[in-house]
């Protein structure tokens, strides 16, 4: 049959008649309630924060249970279609994209969060438990869940161990692989698998956990997780200093950083300054604009450390690194100059930034953002691009803002063109190309400018005990074969 009187082909027909077959099954398997078809539900499960690929999922499922997950892998298996797992959503890499008919496994429905064991200091959550929600259960517990960023109000737990999400602790605290004490994972045969159950001294041959951290969902998909908790800091402070060039970030990382132990250390330009005050409505920290701006949390303990502290950012003064200063009073004052780094990401989307997760070691952060901010103003001077990042642990975070009169398919292709460039430049500094958003799809054509061809070849084996059949969240982090 080429064309029967409803204008279609057989091969269309067949793959209609396909997909009627795996929703029947997965209605059957589930309950229609758990499963939906629905064009506004397809458009918002089938993406993540990024906006370059136009969503195309077949369905949404929503589990309850670790065991409907495994049930979906098999059946994925049995009827051979692709699986795309969905958190948050706020991935800024493609890691959450459905554009090829996959079935989209969201786990908004895994979001329990148990008692905190004060015991142990952990805590047993969800893959679905939003990160915020944490961090106050572990608050009302008088404990701290460390690993923080400006999405955690609506990131989940799952993505940010399937991605080792770092945020603005790190320099104190490191990523979130730090913090997973055990995982509860469904592998790509559908197999459930307890890794570590929270144990902390486990020596028993390779650790599997530490394999689905950062795995981005191409093994298979975590579904509960067991997470370290410590004490909270003391009467954290924060400063915003205002730099006069880009030296001087590091120089005022290094003299500050000697006096106390930071929480934070983060900077910004003055390009992203002004956009957050403009369009977010937050005040600016002082009259005076400059170049750049430290945004710098520490823990104000004790009388001689405020004192410390305080002579440090003087002598940087002095030494013409800092041009104005302010020191939050208050808690309500420490949360409105955290908005002047936080609330970045969420204001520049209405300019859909071409992002750069990029890292290198924190002594060559300087000539890592000096390199790379002139390869893209030689390539293209009349755009904006906005900076910001996590200095304190090397991680930059690079924005090209999208020229309001330039089609989205143009500007993410001369971007493309463009990271050709920055890449060079990051593996000449021994640096990362993703340092903590992922791979996903619009960094694996990359991915050979931080991997080596040994490195990627072993993680294709590694994807392939997991997941034979090549089903778990396809397209990420490899090209296809």
């Amino acid at each position: 049959m080429d064309d029967n009187i409803t204008g279609i082909t057989a091969l269309e027909f067949n793959v209609q008649r396909s997909s009627i077959d795996v929703i029947h099954s997965l209605e059957t398997l589930l309950s229609k309630d758990q499963v939906s078809t629905e064009a506004s539900v397809l458009e918002s499960y089938g993406q993540d924060w990024t906006r370059f690929t136009q969503p195309a999922p077949l369905a949404i499922v929503f589990p309850r249970s670790t065991n409907e997950v495994a049930d979906i892998v098999k059946c994925a298996r049995t009827h051979k279609f692709a699986l795309v797992p969905s958190g948050g959503r706020t991935g800024l890499s493609g890691g959450a994209v459905a554009a090829n008919g996959e079935v989209v496994v969201s786990l908004d429905k895994l979001n329990t969060i148990e008692a905190v064991n004060k015991t142990d200091r952990t805590i047993a959550v969800g893959a679905g438990a939003i990160t915020q929600a944490i961090q106050a259960a572990a608050r009302e517990a008088d404990l701290f869940y460390p690993v923080d960023f400006a999405s955690s109000g609506s990131s989940q737990i799952g993505g940010n161990i399937a991605t080792n999400a770092g945020g603005i602790n790190v320099i104190r605290y490191g990523m979130t692989r730090e913090w997973v004490a055990g995982l509860t994972v469904v592998t790509g045969t559908g197999e459930i698998l307890e890794l570590n159950r929270g144990l902390m001294k486990n020596n028993t041959g390779l650790d599997f956990r530490h394999l689905f951290i950062g795995s981005e969902g191409v093994l298979g998909f975590i579904t509960e997780a067991t997470l370290r908790l410590c004490s909270p800091p003391k009467d954290p402070t924060v400063l915003v200093l205002g730099l006069s060039d880009m030296d001087a970030i590091m120089l005022v990382l290094e003299r500050i950083q000697g006096t106390t132990p930071l929480l934070a250390y983060e900077f910004f330009s003055e390009l992203a300054a002004s956009k957050v005050v403009e369009h977010a409505g937050v005040a600016r920290p002082f009259d005076t604009k400059t170049p750049f701006y430290a945004l710098i949390e520490f823990e104000r303990d004790s009388e001689e450390t405020e004192a410390a502290v305080f002579e440090a950012v003087e002598a940087c003064m002095e030494s013409g690194w800092v041009l104005d200063a302010v020191m939050s009073q208050s808690v309500a004052q420490a949360r409105a100059l955290w908005r002047l780094r936080e609330d970045i990401s969420e204001t520049i989307t209405r300019w859909t930034p071409y992002k750069n997760d990029i890292s290198s070691t924190v002594s060559k952060v300087p000539q890592l953002l000096s390199a790379v901010d002139t390869v893209v103003h030689n390539h293209y001077p009349d755009w904006e691009v906005c900076w910001y990042g996590h200095i304190g642990d090397g991680n930059l975070h690079l924005n090209i803002l999208k020229p309001e009169n330039l089609d989205i398919s143009d500007f993410k292709a001369r971007c493309g063109d463009v990271s050709v460039d920055i890449f060079e430049a990051i593996r000449g500094l021994g640096g990362s190309i993703s340092a903590e958003h992922g791979v996903g799809t619009l960094k694996a054509p990359f991915l050979e400018y931080t991997r080596t061809e040994s490195e990627i070849a072993s993680m294709r084996a590694i994807k392939a005990i997991f997941d034979p059949d090549e089903i778990m969240n396809p397209g990420k982090i490899f090209l296809a074969n």
